[in-house]
């Protein structure tokens, strides 16, 4: 006969819930390295895509702002200066070769009275209106006061503005009255 006797001190403790909750918790820890591995290698790539993109737009703007500082340099040659005021010029030319000079004296024809003539006529033109800055001599001051009557109430003239009124001072000029004026012309 065998007799099992226990000499230790203490009794067998059994660590099998240890080792169990360590396992999990291990796993979860693993799981959670694989996991946060992951994405710190998607975040690593994502930069990486974006810094390529980013250093691919500065060298476009390096390219860019050469390109400009090139141009900036051809358009303040003075060559290209004097090019671009004639070309300004020669465009005033042509917009005052299109201007409405028919029309306008047509018009000023219908409300000019009596006794009243268009010395000169300086037009600029901005967008539909053209602006004139004309001299207008006038007999007397009836013929002037039907002038400004007549030009008020003419659907192609607005915004009149008297500017100067003056009266020669020699006996033998014809006008009596010369009137500044300023008015917007429509053209369409």
């Amino acid at each position: 006969m065998k007799v099992r006797l226990n000499l230790s001190t203490s009794p067998l403790e059994s660590n099998r819930r240890f080792t169990l909750g360590a396992s999990v918790i291990g796993t979860i820890a693993v799981v959670a390295l694989l996991v946060l591995s992951y994405r710190t290698y998607s975040v690593w790539k994502n930069d990486k895509v974006l810094r390529a993109r980013q250093d691919a737009l500065e060298t476009q703007i390096a390219k860019l702002q050469q390109q400009r500082q090139g141009l900036s340099a051809f358009f303040e040659n003075p060559q290209t200066l004097q090019r671009r005021q004639r070309a300004a010029y020669l465009n005033s030319l042509i917009q005052q070769r299109a201007f409405p000079w028919i029309k306008i004296f047509m018009d000023l024809e219908q409300i000019l009275p009596e006794g009243v003539r268009v010395v000169s006529i300086e037009p600029k033109l901005a967008n539909d209106t053209v602006q004139l800055t004309f001299l207008v001599g006038a007999m007397n001051d009836e013929s002037k006061l039907k002038f400004l009557k007549a030009l008020e109430s003419s659907p192609e003239f607005s915004h009149i503005e008297l500017l100067s009124e003056t009266r020669p001072v020699r006996a033998d000029q014809l006008d009596r009255v010369l009137l500044s004026l300023q008015a917007q012309y429509s053209v369409i």
